[in-house]
């Protein structure tokens, strides 16, 4: 703990400076024009970041405090129609669910997000049209293993949870009807959506195409962040969790044989 919180005060102070935690650098040739406009996009972002972004500095010092102890976190930028702004928060590792064999978020066949949202929250942004307008009754008791041990640990009651629980999934689909076309037949190639679904009716609440329309290859809009701690041999990274674990087996192991011996 004395190292995730010394990581965790190191890297904020750098990467939230006195000044702000955005740079910007001038690619080519430096003209007082693109000085100036350097200028202005640095103070914009900043300001978006520290002051209309209230969630910003909190959400990343949950992170970074996940991060170091877990290895991995991960953050999700959208444009929240509830806020009416863009928004950055911090995603524990256990509600990102990723395929077996995926390498990294880029080449993920599909990422899903699992959410909980009250009965409030999914109102407001069936209200704002973000979701389908439909009756999802009372919210079900959906949790997993992963999610009544994480309870347990922070002292609350896995069986009470007055919440939907919302699977938000990124995924290449051949939609009939809005086939990808070249010369006018189709190709047969899966293009990038947003599926959104409530687990415990499954229930669809949203189907969005995830590409730019001015995109002619239709690459998929990353709205995740992936952060590591030490590199793996996978998807996942390592943390300091994982690495005092075999030193903790050693000890205990040892003091039984020492207390065998007498």
């Amino acid at each position: 703990m004395e190292s995730a919180v010394k990581f965790q005060s190191e890297t904020i102070m750098e990467t939230f400076p006195a000044m702000g935690p955005v740079k910007t650098t001038i690619i080519g040739k430096e003209t007082q024009e693109k000085k100036d406009a350097s200028v202005r996009v640095a103070d914009d972002m900043n300001y978006e970041l520290t002051e209309r972004m209230r969630e910003y500095r909190p959400e990343h010092e949950r992170m970074l405090i996940s991060l170091c102890l877990a290895g991995n976190a991960f953050k999700k930028v959208y444009f929240d129609p509830s806020l009416d702004r863009q928004t950055s928060v911090f995603i524990p590792a256990e509600d990102i669910i990723v395929p077996y064999g995926a390498t990294n978020l880029e080449q993920a066949e599909r990422v899903t997000h699992r959410m909980r949202k009250t009965k409030n929250e999914l109102r407001r942004l069936q209200v704002a049209g973000f979701y389908v307008d439909v009756d999802l009754g009372e919210p079900l008791m959906v949790m997993d293993e992963v999610e009544k041990q994480k309870a347990k640990d922070q002292g609350f009651n896995a069986s009470v949870d007055g919440r939907f629980q919302i699977l938000e999934m990124h995924v290449d689909m051949d939609l009939a009807g809005y086939e990808d076309e070249k010369d006018g037949e189709p190709t047969g190639i899966a293009l990038p959506y947003v599926v959104t679904i409530e687990k415990g009716t499954s229930t669809v609440l949203a189907v969005r195409r995830n590409w730019l329309e001015e995109d002619k290859l239709k690459f998929r809009r990353q709205h995740f962040v992936h952060y590591g701690y030490i590199p793996g041999f996978g998807f996942y990274y390592f943390g300091l969790i994982h690495l005092i674990g075999g030193h903790a087996q050693a000890a205990t192991s040892l003091m039984r044989q020492l207390v065998d011996a007498g």
